[in-house]
């Protein structure tokens, strides 16, 4: 079997008083669903909008509220979290503690860890519109830029006391995407994926019955958007064919192709593709197997005494079977949803469509199936890797995306390796 190397980044989450402080016990949970493990502390103020309590409950871990803590080693638990963490986030980062970080004031918890930590430290402002723009605060923010900390920029809407414009915390998961590809681009060993392009499709594809129906199924493409998202961590220029069914935001550094049916799929996945071993095509869509023979250019109506209704189904292309055959020195990645003796369908299609690898879910588990968060999958190799299958049990759907960018980056080295025995 491959052996999965995955680091989970140990992440202290800082939180202080403001009204969005309810966002960071969401991003807290997103963190630890993307494999990284979450310890919190917050300033006395922070305990005025969320209580510890329920950070713990989300974390799992006590939360650390006091700068002298009698139950840690000598008394000093803000040296042992300092040199805990990979990665300190202030989030939300008041214009209070901000100014503290700026002079250097250690007058707390959150304050004095962040002077005695190592770790890089990420500061996400969030405050009224007003005094986000005051020069003061503005000055405070460049100085903290000057000592290397990095700034995750506010966003602009309606806040809290009814003013508009730049100062709101961002949303959870907007702020989960940007903390993950900042640990990312800092883990070593070098990226998985660097200088590697990868084409995902993702979703369902519809194909047309007449103007106002259409043939389609469950997909959401969330598997596939969360494998985009970790191959762009992984170092990857990522390339994603979206069929209509899906409503999900693009990713940030992703280029996304929008299509219809699996005959317009194809098209862009053909588009997009170079044959050579720096490509690799990850086909996660549901693809539509059959389409209608003659699309009705005009709505179908009812006709009285008329109780059925006949179409004529015809297949449509198999995409990854003919991006396989026609970009061989590519990397295949495939993928199979099925509902009963799912490792034989799978080993099927892995040597019929020659591909490298394939992964496969029983999606007659609904709490794995289309639409949901979460999924459970087991990745069958081809014969010449000299493997048989990695299980990737129950997790989110995210997590599961950064294990199957890790078989992928076995199987470039398996590539590499062979290569250079030639």
């Amino acid at each position: 079997m491959l052996s999965l190397s995955m680091k989970n980044a140990n992440i202290l989450l800082a939180i202080t008083g403001g009204i969005s402080a309810y966002k960071s016990a969401i991003l807290a949970r997103l963190l630890i669903k993307a494999g990284c493990d979450v310890r919190v502390m917050m300033t006395d103020g922070a305990c005025e909008f969320i209580t510890p309590l329920t950070l713990q409950a989300l974390t799992g871990h006590e939360v650390h509220t006091d700068l002298l803590d009698e139950t840690a080693e000598r008394g000093m638990g803000h040296i042992e979290l300092a040199k805990w963490a990979d990665l300190l986030v202030i989030a939300p980062a008041s214009a209070n503690t901000i100014a503290k970080l700026a002079m250097g004031l250690a007058d707390n918890l959150v304050s004095t860890v962040a002077l005695a930590t190592t770790a890089p430290i990420l500061v996400a402002p969030a405050m009224n519109q007003a005094m986000y723009h005051h020069a003061i605060v503005q000055n405070n923010l460049d100085t903290l830029i000057k000592f290397g900390h990095h700034i995750i920029m506010p966003a602009s809407g309606e806040q809290a006391c009814g003013d508009m414009g730049v100062g709101r915390l961002p949303e959870p998961e907007d702020l989960c995407e940007r903390i993950l590809d900042f640990v990312s681009s800092k883990q070593s060993p070098p990226l998985l994926l660097a200088d590697k392009k990868v084409v995902i499709t993702a979703g369902a594809t519809v194909e047309p019955i007449d103007p106002v129906r259409f043939l389609s199924n469950h997909s959401t493409g969330k598997m596939g958007f969360a494998l985009a998202r970790a191959c762009v961590r992984a170092g990857a220029d990522v390339t994603i064919i979206v069929g209509k069914s899906v409503q999900l935001p693009t990713p940030i550094g992703i280029t996304r192709l929008n299509v219809g049916t699996a005959d317009e799929m194809l098209t862009a996945c053909q588009g997009a593709m170079t044959d050579d071993g720096d490509t690799i095509f990850i086909a996660t869509a549901a693809v539509a197997d059959y389409k209608v023979a003659n699309v009705a250019t005009q709505k179908i109506k009812k006709v009285d005494g008329q109780d059925s209704l006949t179409l004529e189904l015809i297949k449509n292309p198999d995409i990854l079977a003919t991006i396989s055959q026609n970009f061989p020195h590519a990397i295949m990645v495939g993928f199979a949803a099925e509902t009963f003796d799912t490792e034989n369908y799978a080993k099927g299609k892995l040597v019929a469509k020659n591909l490298d690898m394939i992964a496969v879910n029983d999606v007659s588990d609904q709490s794995i199936g289309f639409g949901s968060d979460d999924n459970a999958m087991t990745v069958f190799f081809a014969k010449q890797y000299e493997q048989d299958k990695v299980v990737l049990s129950k997790a989110s759907k995210d997590n599961i995306a950064q294990q199957l960018v890790a078989c992928v980056g076995q199987v470039l080295a398996h590539r590499a390796t062979a290569q250079d025995e030639r």
